[in-house]
């Protein structure tokens, strides 16, 4: 049986120190028919003379380069535009994903036909080391973007037909660092169904420089993003107040969500 292609989607900005161990984690993969698509997003370091020496290696790397940053929404969207695969997977350019991530989300997709997405847990690492094991719900619903994101981003695999129906992900200030979110409602609002494997598959980077990141206004589009995602799928008003959590989080110091997050790992 022929081995359906998968498109590996991925956007990069000035990550030379992490860039190889996530591109080797791909070459390393059980399952052999991938293309691997990596937008440049103007990195201004050694980001994208790294990309091209594994290209000079290896022909299923595919490289789009941004001569602007245009943040991560507009170079995923580009990096479908020129997709063929039959499933999209995406990738986080700090994060690895363990040998058989492709080929166990390749099978489930094929022997579960009414699924349209599927992810998978994944085991949380830094630079001293692996933290533990973060696990997504097994069956997520609409009723998990209540609170939370029912998908790691990063670790999942979707229908190419269900990204194209979606239209992809939503460019603009009003999605800022939500973008994953705000497809998962449109996600919902039509009714599409996914899965998240129990098994770790993937390597996700967190960090104390990760918690750095976060802003209040980042928090407050995503709140705006949770405020009409709500509306999509119909939550009831009254459940509609955690549209503040992430202001509230954005609040709380950084140490203290670093703590909170480590000691949630199973």
């Amino acid at each position: 049986m022929k081995q359906p292609l998968v498109s590996i989607i991925m956007g990069a900005y000035n990550c030379e120190d992490t860039i190889s161990n996530c591109i080797k984690s791909i070459l390393k993969q059980t399952y052999p028919n991938w293309e691997f698509i990596i937008c440049d997003d103007c990195s201004t370091d050694n980001t994208l003379s790294i990309i091209k020496k594994f290209q000079e290696q290896d022909n299923r790397i595919i490289i789009i380069h941004n001569e602007e940053n245009l943040r991560l929404a507009a170079s995923l969207n580009k990096c479908l535009e020129i997709a063929k695969g039959k499933y999209i997977a995406r990738m986080d350019a700090d994060d690895e994903s363990l040998p058989e991530r492709i080929e166990r989300q390749v099978n489930f997709m094929e022997k579960n036909k009414e699924f349209d997405v599927v992810g998978c847990s994944r085991i949380i690492f830094d630079e001293k080391g692996e933290k533990g094991i973060r696990k997504s719900i097994e069956f997520p619903n609409k009723n998990n973007l209540l609170k939370s994101t029912p998908f790691a981003h990063p670790t999942i695999m979707m229908k190419k037909e269900i990204y194209e129906k979606l239209g992809g992900y939503v460019s603009n200030n009003s999605t800022m660092r939500a973008e994953d979110l705000e497809l998962w409602f449109r996600f919902y609002e039509k009714n599409y169904r996914g899965y998240n494997i129990q098994n770790p598959l993937y390597k996700y980077r967190e960090t104390k420089k990760d918690f750095s990141k976060r802003s209040l206004k980042a928090a407050i589009q995503t709140s705006k993003v949770y405020w009409n995602g709500y509306k999509k799928i119909n939550i009831p008003i009254y459940k509609r107040i955690y549209f503040l959590k992430p202001i509230i989080a954005a609040l709380i110091p950084n140490y203290i969500m670093l703590k909170y997050h480590t000691r949630k790992l199973s």
